[in-house]
Formats: C-alpha cells, sequence, structure tokens
C-alpha cells in the first residue's frame, strides 16, 4: 500500500528513508493518475526494497511547488535523500520499475 505523504511526513518517509522511495505526485481529477494508481499499488505489494508514496497536489500544493510540479502524474525517484530519476505522465510498470533501479 502507498504511504501518503503531506508536509508533515515528508522528510521522515522520502528523505531521510533507508530504502529507495518512489513519490507519485497526482490529484483525484487526474485520469492518467488513477490510470497508473493499480500499477504503483502492485509494486507496493510486489516489493519490500522500495517505498512508494503518494502526494495529492491539491492538498499538498507546497511540496508540489517545492519539487517543480507542472503536470501530473509526476513520479520522482528518491535515493539516499536525492532526486534519481524523475518521470511525467502515465507509463507501464516496466517503465516505473526502471526508475528502482
Amino acid at each position: 500500500m502507498a504511504i501518503i505523504l503531506t508536509k508533515d511526513n515528508f522528510n521522515q518517509e522520502v528523505l531521510e528513508s533507508d530504502k529507495p522511495v518512489i513519490v507519485d505526485f497526482w490529484a483525484d481529477r487526474c485520469t492518467p493518475c488513477k490510470m497508473i494508481a493499480p500499477v504503483l499499488d502492485e509494486i507496493a505489494e510486489e516489493r519490500s526494497d522500495v517505498k512508494i508514496c503518494k502526494v495529492d497536489v491539491d492538498s499538498e500544493f507546497e511540496l508540489a511547488m517545492q519539487y517543480g510540479i507542472m503536470s501530473i502524474p509526476t513520479l520522482i525517484a528518491f535515493d539516499k535523500g536525492e532526486i534519481s530519476g524523475k518521470i511525467i505522465g502515465a507509463v507501464g510498470k516496466a517503465e516505473i520499475e526502471k526508475l528502482i533501479k
């Protein structure tokens, strides 16, 4: 299950994580976001070596601005607190998993 992020838990869950993290910047009004949500949930279930997290850009506008989110969905991979990759738009599972490696 994906971890819901807010400005209050972002540092702890993402920047201080001992595992790689994929953060999905999304919104409920976004059809492509809804299309990749089950894929992200599937990855979260299958892989204990990575965290899947979600930021609702409508309720966490400051986080979205901090990371320069202009289009959703945007997936940003973090490793040891640093950005290690980014995908903008809805993509398949294979593309998302490439972010993890």
